[in-house]
């Protein structure tokens, strides 16, 4: 695996853009390219196979960048297809649910964890196994929020209709006594600032981008593939549909990420 090859990170939409800034964050010197698959988002409504499906087929595009690592930054698609992606590919793959779950159990008190993600990441049950499997008597409070993902795909992350929208999807969790709450969708972080004022302050909020950057960083540097080289990295995104809103709210939410390191902005051709 050579040292100079970037990390590809993928997502249904601009979710995945909470893991890339927390990956340039944690390793500046590293290469990303990202695609995000807003031509096709919302993920969590759809079936296993179309999902599968979907992240094969960016998967196979994000090939030809010959990347050390693949980073799965939708909890939809980890669920559906992680096992999948790893069988097709040489090199490592990584998921979020994993992560978010570590990063619940080290925080939670009360051992009361509440799950808030797609239809498909709830359904699909991997956040209960990922938690028990570290803790077998931890209490899980699950809820799908199918509303959230087309307010943040439309950059419509604090107004009204936005704090309405997350009050009646998950106001009604206060009455449990859970201590954390696991951001289950990549995209919920940019609704953070809402879903803590409808929470309440006793409620830590999880968001998996850090825990999975880490993992992305002790991976590769077990592997002996973290980037050697002193200059600065031009990173490569993609869209699979509206690239004006698109590289809108990449740039909104990647900041300061992005004013120091070159990016180079394209709408690719998949299907």
């Amino acid at each position: 695996m050579h040292q100079q090859q970037p990390i590809a990170i993928l997502d249904s939409g601009v979710g995945g853009l909470t893991v890339a800034k927390e990956v340039m964050r944690q390793l500046p010197r590293e290469k990303i390219v990202y695609f995000g698959d807003t031509a096709r988002t919302p993920y969590g409504p759809r079936s296993s196979e179309e999902i599968i499906q979907f992240t094969r087929e960016i998967v196979d595009y994000l090939i030809q960048f010959s990347p050390k690592m693949i980073v799965i930054a939708c909890n939809t698609a980890t669920a559906a297809a992680l096992g999948v992606i790893r069988s097709r590919v040489a090199v490592p793959v990584v998921g979020v649910i994993n992560p978010g779950a570590r990063a619940a159990i080290g925080r939670s008190t009360t051992g009361c964890i509440g799950v808030i993600g797609t239809e498909g990441t709830i359904k699909s049950r991997a956040y209960d196994s990922a938690l028990r499997e570290l803790s077998p008597h931890v209490e899980v409070i699950s809820e799908t929020c199918p509303l959230f993902v087309p307010l943040v795909e439309k950059g419509n992350f604090r107004s009204p209709e936005t704090y309405e929208a997350v009050r009646k999807s998950i106001g009604h969790l206060r009455k449990h006594p859970i201590d954390c709450l696991i951001l289950g969708c990549t995209h919920y972080p940019f609704l953070t600032d809402t879903i803590a004022e409808v929470m309440g302050q006793n409620v830590a909020l999880i968001n998996s981008a850090d825990e999975t950057a880490r993992e992305v960083s002790v991976i590769l540097q077990n592997k002996r593939s973290l980037t050697r080289r002193d200059e600065i990295p031009v990173h490569q995104f993609f869209c699979s549909g509206d690239p004006i809103l698109f590289k809108s709210i990449a740039q909104q939410w990647l900041g300061e990420q992005i004013e120091l390191t070159p990016v180079i902005w394209q709408v690719p051709n998949i299907v």
